[in-house]
């Protein structure tokens, strides 16, 4: 397990920090990491592997915040394709179509000077897709409702994924959760025992 970690997620990072300090000094810089399917969606007997590709995400969301001050933009790419891998998971008509080149496009866009940043993109057999972490905007309880049977008598409107947005930060899930506390008029007690309400937080 470790030794997948190492190679996949900290090595990954070992790459990064040898060529952050440059891409800060020139105001520029472009960065494609390689995550999975493995780790994105699950994949049976990868624990080791998902999780260390499921890291990418973290690594390129902070780095992302970390580098934009500085034009430098961090993306993800999750790949499919014809390797020793997944020579004998596929049948040959498909593996025909998921040549390594097939890749290629995606991780050129993702390291373009007009490149977004903080993206996952998928692409395989000359498919492209954008994958997003999502979250509800759920719902505020009561304090009286703070326990699990309440949050499963509602489970369905929490979950419900019409709501779904992608978040661009930490804090705004935070600043969101206390505005919701809020518009709901919970007064809660500072440590010397005042009351009080905050409509946002700053990071």
């Amino acid at each position: 397990f470790a030794r997948v970690i190492d190679v996949h997620l900290t090595g990954t990072f070992y790459c990064c920090k040898a060529v952050w300090s440059g891409m800060r000094e020139r105001n520029y810089g472009r960065i494609v990491v390689t995550t999975s399917s493995s780790g994105l969606f699950g994949n049976f007997g990868q624990a080791n592997y998902g999780a260390a590709k499921a890291g990418m995400v973290g690594l390129m969301n902070v780095l992302a915040e970390e580098g934009r001050k500085n034009n430098i933009r961090i993306n993800t790419i999750s790949p499919t394709a014809a390797t020793r891998m997944t020579e004998e998971l596929l049948p040959p008509q498909a593996l025909a179509l998921m040549r390594p080149e097939a890749i290629t496009p995606a991780v050129l866009y993702l390291l373009a000077e007009d490149a977004p940043t903080r993206t996952i993109m998928g692409a395989g057999a000359g498919s492209f897709a954008v994958i997003k972490v999502v979250e509800t905007e759920g719902i505020n309880l009561p304090q009286s409702d703070w326990t699990p049977d309440a949050i499963a008598a509602r489970f369905a409107e929490i979950g419900d994924m019409s709501t779904a947005k992608a978040l661009e930060n930490a804090f705004q899930q935070t600043n969101k959760y206390v505005g919701q506390a809020a518009a709901r008029g919970e007064v809660v007690k500072g440590p010397h025992g005042e009351e009080r309400v905050f409509a946002h937080l700053e990071p």
